[in-house]
């Protein structure tokens, strides 16, 4: 039995984001005291609140997945169950063709179930391509494949084009055409495994999902922001008797006898566990010394950046269509690759100063390294002019403003879950240490809250979470228009 699991430990989480939060939350309620060591000036990660021209927004993601239990379950524990809203408008678009197109119903992250799901959408060579996966033999995934390689061979490249690779582009910022099935699309890639054509696996999870009968909505956010949430987590964990050290990065990290060491600054910390739950890269430096294995594989995920162009605009000169806003295929040569009109889309955002509209736009995937070279004033240029070619606005704004996710989100490419599984091999080899966050199981705040809780857990010898995750990562949705 361990010290953590016992209630008596000193535990040190590395990173305060969403996960490392989560993770000390964990670690309270289980007895432990806890060092929470950050080493910028502020918690949360990507999650960040702000404002412009008075009305608070979202600068980092700005909705989670309702319909999984962590980070709904998390938000409640700190005191903001009455402050979850769920979008006063699901409804969004496609720009595509030179023309805003209705988002299709009846597909999982862009694969359809019948080709007329994705009618008004794609050509109709498109959609006549999707009807030939009834008549292609079956195709292996084997192990794992890429979304996008999988999803053309069985229905054509443009239901890939037009449609899946805008969805995941808005979680990952990423390729489809490299993106892992198994890692990032879980749920099709097992049903993918028994079921003869493409089309029959939607159908079987479409099913499924019918079957279990769940109500309400699939998204919700936070009034205030869901910046608001890491917030109201390390105020809990204050309260409960947890330290939590701003600017104070990790230089060491060594094992010292049947505990750990490290040195953050001029200090030196001890601990009987610790829980690393800092991006890729740091986490590959801390664990080199005690853990060269793991920090190999951790030194190869590549992430991909990204920058949200918030702007603030008078309603009585600007109009947008209706809905939440639209994605944009990266086929169709455009620079922004989603909008959010976050003031329709969110009650709170629009109620708190009526006569702003407030839109948010995003730029930036996998491999796209020039545009991110833009100065400010430049990037908020193409934004207005992309959003002017979609929807007509040519107001002048009233304030804008743009935030940069330097290697924001990380990627996760075919065999990522073995990837994953030989990191988690390697540091169960040390007693006392886990790993978690957004290079793991899943990149939206449920998967990162699901992963903190997975590694607490392991301290505690209870291994049931991480198997779960193993088998079952966290799918991440697309939370409308400009996630």
């Amino acid at each position: 039995m361990s010290a953590t699991s016992t209630g008596t430990g000193h535990v040190v989480v590395i990173g305060a984001g969403v996960a490392g939060l989560a993770a000390a939350h964990r670690a309270l309620a289980r007895g432990a005291r806890v060092t929470v060591l950050e080493a910028t000036d502020r918690v949360g990660g990507k999650l960040l609140p702000g404002e412009i021209a008075g009305v608070r927004v979202d600068l980092g993601a700005e909705s989670m997945l309702a319909r999984r239990p962590e980070a709904v379950g998390l938000a409640r524990e700190v005191g903001l169950g009455d402050r979850l809203q769920p979008p006063a408008t699901a409804t969004a678009s496609i720009w595509t063709r030179d023309a805003l197109r209705p988002m299709p119903k009846g597909h999982v992250m862009g694969v359809p179930g019948t080709a007329e799901a994705l009618s008004g959408l794609l050509t109709a060579d498109g959609l006549a391509r999707i009807e030939r996966d009834a008549e292609l033999p079956p195709t292996e995934v084997g192990d794992d494949v890429a979304v996008g390689e999988y999803v053309a061979a069985r229905m054509g490249r443009e239901v890939v084009d037009r449609l899946v690779e805008p969805l995941l582009g808005g979680v990952y910022a990423g390729d489809a055409y490299r993106l892992s099935l198994r890692s990032a699309v879980p749920q099709l890639y097992q049903a993918a495994r028994t079921h003869d054509t493409l089309t029959a696996a939607v159908r079987a999870l479409q099913a499924k999902a019918a079957e279990a009968g769940q109500t309400g909505p699939v998204f919700l956010g936070v009034e205030g922001g869901v910046g608001t949430l890491p917030l109201a987590v390390a105020d809990s964990v204050r309260a409960r008797g947890g330290e939590i050290l701003t600017r104070t990065p990790v230089s060491e990290l060594r094992r010292d006898g049947i505990g750990w060491r490290m040195t953050a600054g001029d200090r030196v910390l001890r601990a009987d566990a610790v829980v690393v739950a800092v991006p890729a890269p740091a986490a590959a430096a801390l664990l080199r010394a005690e853990a060269p294995a793991a920090a190999a594989e951790l030194a190869a995920v590549e992430y991909a950046s990204m920058a949200l162009i918030t702007l603030a605009y008078r309603r009585a000169d600007a109009a947008l269509p209706e809905g939440s806003g639209f994605l944009v295929p990266p086929v169709d040569g455009r620079t922004i690759k989603a909008a959010t009109f976050a003031s329709q889309k969110w009650g709170w955002v629009g109620g708190e100063d009526p006569d702003l509209l407030v839109v948010r736009t995003s730029v930036g995937r996998h491999g796209e390294t020039e545009i991110l070279r833009r100065d400010d004033a430049e990037l908020t240029r193409i934004a207005r002019h992309d959003l002017r070619a979609a929807t007509g606005l040519d107001a002048e704004p009233v304030a804008t403003r743009v935030t940069r996710w330097t290697d924001g989100l990380p990627q996760y490419p075919v065999g990522h879950h073995a990837r994953v599984a030989r990191v988690r091999e390697h540091i169960a080899k040390l007693p006392g240490l886990a790993v978690c966050g957004a290079q793991y199981d899943g990149v939206g705040i449920p998967a990162c809250i699901a992963s903190a809780h997975a590694a607490v857990d392991q301290l505690g010898g209870d291994l049931a979470g991480v198997r779960e995750l193993t088998a079952n990562p966290v799918q991440s949705l697309h939370g409308g228009a400009g996630e």
